[in-house]
C-alpha cells in the first residue's frame, strides 16, 4: 500500500469518526406545568447518507419516525404535536399529535406537499398554526419539460437551500388540533410569511411578513396581525409597523397587550446588532423610532448564529432571549420596559443554542468546543447522548492579540493536535469564518476537531467585521463610501487583524511551525483566502478557498441576495462599481504563487459556483497550481448540513491536500 493510500485512509477514519453517528440535542420545549421537557435528537448516518431525528421526552424517545421534528405541547399538556415525513410522496411533510398523559395512538392531522414547520398551538387548544409553502400549479407537472416558463418580477425570488420561492411562497396555515378539518391558508397570495405567534384569546396571530409592494427594494420586513377568521374579515390583516425596519420572531405578552420581537432599523446598513423591540398590540404603522428597544443596554446582537427563537415572555414584565458575546452565546433576562440592562442567566465557556422556560423550569441546549449539544434543566445536564464522541474531542485555548493600531484586542483560539508533544513542531491551519458578521467561539464545531485530529495546529479568531462584539466592531469593514458609517471595506482592516492573529499565535506558541502555515476559509472566509493568496502569499504555504466570493461585482448581480450588498459596501454597483471592483480578490490573481484548493457546491445560490470557476480558469490559464472540486446536489451549507458522505469526502480532500502541501 502506498504512503498516500495509508494517509488517505487515516484521514477518512478521522472524518468518519467525527461525523458518522454524531448526535445533537435541540429544540427544548417545557410542558405547561414545567414537569417534563420534550426535545429533538438528531443523528447523522453514513450508511443511509442522511440525518435522522426523533422526539424525546425527558430521557427516552417517544416517536419512531426517521424525521420527527418541531415538538410543541398542547396548552393542557396532554398532547405533543410534531412534524415528520411519514408520506410516500417525496418532499411531502406531515403533522401529527401524540397523546402523552393518556393511552392512545399518534394521529395524523395533515400532509403538506412542500414542507411544514414553525408550529404554534392556540391558547384555547383548538387549533395549530404552522408555515408551509404554497406551490404554483406548475409543480403538479411531471418534470421541468412540461412546466411553463417562470416570469420573474422581483429580487430574492430564489434562495440558497430553497431554490425558487416566488412561485411557492411561505404562508400561514391553521388546522383543527382534533384532526376534524383540513388546513386553511390565512395568508394566500404572493407574499412570504413566517413566525406565527398566537394572540392570548386565540382570535388571530402576529406574524412576520413582507406584504408591501416594495419589500424587495427597501428590504423591510414587518409585523402583521392576522385574524383567524379571514373569511369573514378579508381585509382584516393589519400592519403593526411601517416598512422602515427588519422585524421578525414576534411573541405576544401573556396579557395580550404587547408584542416583542427581534429587529433593527436603518435597512441600508448591515451589519447591525439586532435587538429586542416591544410595541403595543394596538399598533398601526408604528415607525422604528417609536419602538421601545428594551435590550439596548447590551451592545450585542440578539440574532444569534447558534440558534434563534422568538423572545420568551416569563411574565408581563420580563423576557428571555439569547445574545452573542465574544465567542459565547448566553441567555439573558430583559426588562420588558427597557428600564434596566439585560441580566445574564448563564455564563461560562459554552454556547446556548436553544431554550424554553415554563412554570419555573428553565431548559436549555448547550454545547462547548469539546461537547456536542446536550439538554440542561437549570444547571443540571440531563442528557449525555454525545458522551462517547465527547470523550475523544479536543479542548482549545482562548487568547487575545492586540489590533495593529493598538485600539482594541482580537479574540482568538488555538487547538493543539492529537497526541500533542510540546517539544515537537506542527503544521498550522489558520481558519477564517464566513459572514463576515458571524463569530467563532465556544460551541461544538467539527472543523477544528477534524483538522487537529489529523495532526494540525488549528488557529481561529474574530477580526473586525465579526459579530459578538459592540456594533462598531462589526461595522468597521463597511465600505469606504458607505453613506451611514464609512469603514475600511473588505480586504483592509480585517486583513490586518487576521495577520495579527496568526503572527500572535506564531510568536506565542513555539510548537507552531512558521514554515508550514496553511489558510482555509469559506464564503467571506473564502474571499479572505483568495485575498491573502494574492496579497500576502509569502506568509503562507497553501490556501483553501471554499464557497468563496472572488469577484464582488459579479456576486452582486448573481447571488440569491443580489442588491443587498450595497448595505455593506455603500453605493449600489450601478451607481458606483468601484467599491466592488477594488475589493475583489480576483484582481490580484497574477500575484498568486502558492497552491490553491477550491471547493464549491453546484447548487450554491448564495455564492454561485461561477465565483470558483472564474478563479480556477484564471489560475489555469496563468499556469498556477490549483485543484478544484465541485460537489453535486449541495448548496452553500455543504460543510454544515450537506449529506454525511459529502461532508466526509470534503474533509478527506482538505486533509489530504494540506498534508501534501504542508508536509
Amino acid at each position: 500500500m502506498s504512503e498516500s493510500t495509508i494517509e488517505k485512509s487515516l484521514h477518512t477514519r478521522v472524518a468518519e469518526r467525527l461525523i458518522d453517528g454524531r448526535t445533537s440535542v435541540g429544540q427544548p420545549r417545557v410542558s405547561p406545568h414545567g414537569s417534563r421537557v420534550a426535545f429533538v435528537v438528531a443523528t447523522a448516518s453514513l450508511e443511509k447518507n442522511t440525518t435522522f431525528s426523533q422526539i424525546w421526552i425527558d430521557d427516552a424517545p417517544v416517536t419512531g419516525g426517521d424525521y420527527d421534528d418541531n415538538p410543541i405541547w398542547s396548552p393542557d399538556g396532554r398532547f405533543l404535536a410534531f412534524t415528520s415525513r411519514r408520506s410516500e410522496k417525496q418532499g411531502e411533510s406531515t403533522l401529527h399529535v401524540l397523546p402523552v398523559e393518556t393511552p392512545g395512538e399518534t394521529r395524523s392531522l395533515c400532509a403538506m406537499p412542500d414542507g411544514l414547520a414553525e408550529l404554534a398551538w392556540s391558547p384555547d387548544g383548538r387549533n395549530i398554526a404552522f408555515t408551509s409553502r404554497t406551490q404554483d400549479d406548475r409543480y403538479r407537472q411531471e418534470s421541468d419539460a412540461w412546466r411553463a416558463p417562470r416570469k420573474v418580477d422581483r429580487f430574492f425570488s430564489r434562495l440558497n437551500g430553497e431554490d425558487w420561492i416566488f412561485d411557492r411562497p411561505q404562508h400561514i396555515y391553521v388546522i383543527a388540533a382534533d384532526g376534524t378539518g383540513t388546513p386553511r391558508n390565512l395568508t394566500p397570495g404572493e407574499f412570504q410569511h413566517s413566525s406565527p405567534a398566537w394572540l392570548h384569546d386565540s382570535s388571530g396571530l402576529v406574524v412576520s411578513a413582507q406584504r408591501h409592494d416594495t419589500w424587495d427594494t427597501d428590504l423591510a420586513t414587518d409585523l402583521y396581525l392576522v385574524p383567524l377568521e379571514t373569511d369573514t374579515k378579508p381585509n382584516g390583516i393589519r400592519c403593526l409597523t411601517s416598512h422602515d425596519g427588519d422585524f421578525g420572531f414576534p411573541s405576544v405578552s401573556p396579557d395580550g397587550s404587547t408584542v416583542a420581537f427581534i429587529g433593527r432599523g436603518d435597512l441600508m446598513t448591515f451589519p447591525q446588532n439586532a435587538h429586542i423591540g416591544v410595541i403595543p398590540l394596538t399598533s398601526n404603522g408604528t415607525s422604528v423610532d417609536d419602538v421601545t428597544w428594551v435590550s439596548d443596554g447590551l451592545d450585542r446582537t440578539f440574532l444569534c448564529l447558534a440558534g434563534i427563537r422568538p423572545p420568551l415572555w416569563e411574565n408581563d414584565h420580563t423576557l428571555l432571549a439569547t445574545a452573542e458575546d465574544r465567542g459565547d452565546n448566553h441567555l439573558y433576562r430583559i426588562a420588558a420596559d427597557g428600564s434596566a440592562a439585560p441580566t445574564p442567566l448563564t455564563s461560562g465557556r459554552f454556547t446556548v443554542h436553544g431554550f424554553d422556560a415554563v412554570a419555573g423550569t428553565l431548559a436549555t441546549t448547550r454545547s462547548s468546543i469539546d461537547r456536542t449539544p446536550e439538554l440542561f434543566v437549570a444547571e443540571a445536564q440531563r442528557t449525555s447522548i454525545g458522551a462517547k464522541l465527547a470523550a475523544d474531542l479536543l479542548p482549545w485555548e482562548k487568547f487575545a492579540v492586540p489590533t495593529t493600531d493598538g485600539s482594541n484586542e482580537i479574540d482568538a483560539w488555538i487547538m493543539r493536535p492529537a497526541d500533542f508533544d510540546e517539544s515537537e513542531t506542527y503544521p498550522v491551519l489558520l481558519n477564517v469564518h464566513g459572514g463576515p458578521f458571524t463569530q467563532y467561539g465556544d460551541y461544538f464545531f467539527d472543523e477544528p476537531q477534524i483538522q487537529a485530529a489529523a495532526g494540525f495546529v488549528v488557529i481561529l479568531g474574530n477580526p473586525r467585521g465579526s459579530s459578538g462584539r459592540e456594533g462598531s466592531w462589526g461595522q468597521a469593514v463597511l465600505g469606504p463610501k458607505h453613506p451611514a458609517q464609512a469603514g475600511s471595506g473588505w480586504g483592509a482592516i480585517d486583513v490586518e487583524d487576521i495577520l495579527a492573529i496568526i503572527d500572535g499565535a506564531l510568536e506565542r506558541y513555539p510548537f507552531c511551525d512558521r514554515g508550514r502555515v496553511g489558510m482555509i476559509g469559506g464564503s467571506y472566509g473564502g474571499f479572505m483566502a483568495t485575498w491573502l493568496a494574492g496579497h500576502h502569499g509569502e506568509r503562507f504555504r497553501a490556501f483553501c478557498s471554499e464557497r468563496s466570493v472572488n469577484n464582488l461585482l459579479s456576486e452582486e448581480w448573481s447571488s440569491d441576495i443580489a442588491t443587498m450588498f450595497k448595505t455593506e459596501h455603500g453605493p449600489s454597483h450601478i451607481e458606483d462599481p468601484s467599491p466592488y471592483v477594488d475589493a475583489s480578490p480576483i484582481n490580484a490573481v497574477r500575484n498568486i504563487d502558492k497552491p490553491m484548493l477550491l471547493i464549491h457546491s453546484e447548487e450554491d445560490w448564495r455564492c454561485p459556483i461561477v465565483q470558483a470557476e472564474e478563479l480556477w480558469i484564471a489560475l489555469k490559464l496563468l499556469g498556477k497550481e490549483v485543484d478544484f472540486y465541485r460537489f453535486p446536489g449541495e448548496n452553500h451549507e455543504l460543510s454544515r448540513t450537506g449529506s454525511p458522505i459529502h461532508r466526509v469526502q470534503r474533509a478527506e480532500i482538505i486533509l489530504d491536500w494540506f498534508a501534501r502541501k504542508l508536509g
